[in-house]
């Protein structure tokens, strides 16, 4: 299907998208929408047309447990309501822990990635194929940026996607952002990762922009779209028409005529990429990665048995990162400690800003204190229910270690607490907020 020309729909420039012109389709993440109802601005915008396809960033599918039921049933009905073509999803891993390691289910807050591993290709696979089964229309999955590397990798990242499309038939939403993230971070050729590609698996393109810090680059989508990133859009232009290209934009808004001209750039590098001379074909590479260690011997990658244990191996794997990152444990042997101190702060960081996004009453109360608070939580209680949940849960360490010293906050974060609790048995922190709460009206 051609989708055309696209943009990334959120919520605080929904009338900015709505007032664009020459908009083919936009791209809304699923988690975002409710399952029965749609926002006014995509009806509005799907009754001239446009289509709009949900993206979700929960799934997991890279992870070691099988899809949960509830979110694919929940990315189902999103799909049934927008009547859209197609689905996607990312090629990542969220959460880790849980029954196949017997330790507390850790949650990310955050794409991470897949090993490159026959193992974690095995999982990888049978989720596609049992979210396919499970999703009323077509799947495509989308390549992920990285600040981290695995150690021992027995596949390259085109080499990997290659494989999974042969295995699942799955379609491929490439972001090519996420290959120059890719190439600066990780020493990853993106022309090499275009060359590997079934490029006929495409089904559209991310272009997002981002930023450079002492030698990482970070995949914001705060900041324009930079001249590398266009480039790789042309390499991969000038390899393949793709069916859609949208650019996403997550935050840090400009206005709507910013939007318009960096649209404007992306069509103008894909119509210069795509000239007839510059179009090239060239044979996708299937050998092993230069080097790479497989275990189970080298050869085609189509049709490789099943590796027995390969989910409770990579639990224990993904477990052990996601542990470091996020509760402080030792760093898995074989990992860069700089690099996943870096990931550490940036988990972090995503989190508290999040919190205050879906809570916003808490910096609102808290002032200036928040986020210094707030990373002290965090580097005691790793996130385990979600950004809500963790917002709760942050209030609650508050009030129980003390609360504020501003009997006015300490009121408002109570009644803020109580409010969104819901009605549960009387825990103990529900009595001591309770108590504290008695205690401040009688004063």
């Amino acid at each position: 299907m051609k989708l055309g020309i696209g943009i990334g729909w959120r919520p605080e420039i929904a009338a900015e998208v709505e007032a664009l012109t020459g908009i083919d389709w936009v791209e809304a993440v699923a988690e975002n929408l409710c399952a029965d109802h749609l926002p006014g601005s995509l009806v509005r915008l799907r009754e001239r047309g446009v289509t709009v396809v949900p993206h979700g960033v929960s799934l997991g599918l890279g992870g070691a447990d099988r899809p949960d039921a509830g979110r694919l049933a929940g990315l189902a009905a999103r799909a049934e309501l927008l009547g859209t073509p197609l689905v996607t999803e990312h090629i990542a891993f969220v959460r880790a822990g849980g029954p196949l390691t017997a330790t507390p289910r850790l949650e990310a807050g955050h794409l991470l990635p897949v090993p490159r591993t026959w193992d974690a290709l095995e999982v990888l696979c049978e989720n596609v194929r049992i979210a396919q089964d499970s999703l009323p229309v077509p799947l495509a999955l989308e390549n992920i940026a990285a600040l981290i590397s695995w150690p021992d990798e027995e596949l390259t990242e085109g080499q990997f996607l290659a494989e999974l499309v042969e295995r699942t038939g799955v379609r491929l939403l490439i972001d090519v952002a996420n290959l120059h993230t890719n190439h600066v971070n990780r020493g990853e050729d993106p022309a090499k990762a275009l060359d590997e590609l079934p490029l006929e698996a495409i089904a559209y393109v991310h272009v997002a922009g981002g930023v450079e810090k002492d030698g990482v680059w970070h995949d914001t989508h705060a900041h324009p779209v930079t001249a590398p990133v266009l480039d790789v859009l042309a390499e991969l232009r000038s390899r393949v028409d793709p069916p859609g290209v949208l650019l996403e934009r997550d935050d840090a808004f400009p206005p709507g005529a910013e939007l318009a001209a960096e649209l404007e750039t992306i069509r103008g590098t894909l119509r210069a990429a795509g000239r007839p001379e510059t179009i090239r074909v060239t044979p996708r590479a299937v050998a092993p990665a230069s080097g790479a260690g497989n275990s189970r011997g080298a050869g085609p990658l189509a049709g490789e048995p099943a590796a027995p244990g390969a989910r409770d191996r990579t639990a224990v794997a993904q477990t052990a990162l996601l542990s470091s990152l996020v509760a402080g444990t030792p760093a898995p042997e074989g990992f860069d400690h700089r690099r996943l101190r870096v990931q550490s702060r940036a988990l972090a960081a995503k989190r508290a800003d999040v919190v205050a996004k879906v809570a916003p009453e808490l910096p609102q109360i808290l002032g200036d204190g928040y986020r210094a608070a707030f990373l002290d939580y965090a580097r005691a209680r790793p996130m385990s229910g979600g950004y809500r949940r963790d917002a709760l849960d942050f209030a609650e360490r508050i009030l129980i270690s003390g609360g504020l010293a501003d009997p006015v906050a300490q009121r408002r974060l109570t009644h803020w607490w109580e409010d969104r609790s819901g009605p549960r048995p009387p825990r103990r922190t529900a009595r001591i907020v309770r108590a504290a709460r008695a205690v401040l009206v009688g004063k």
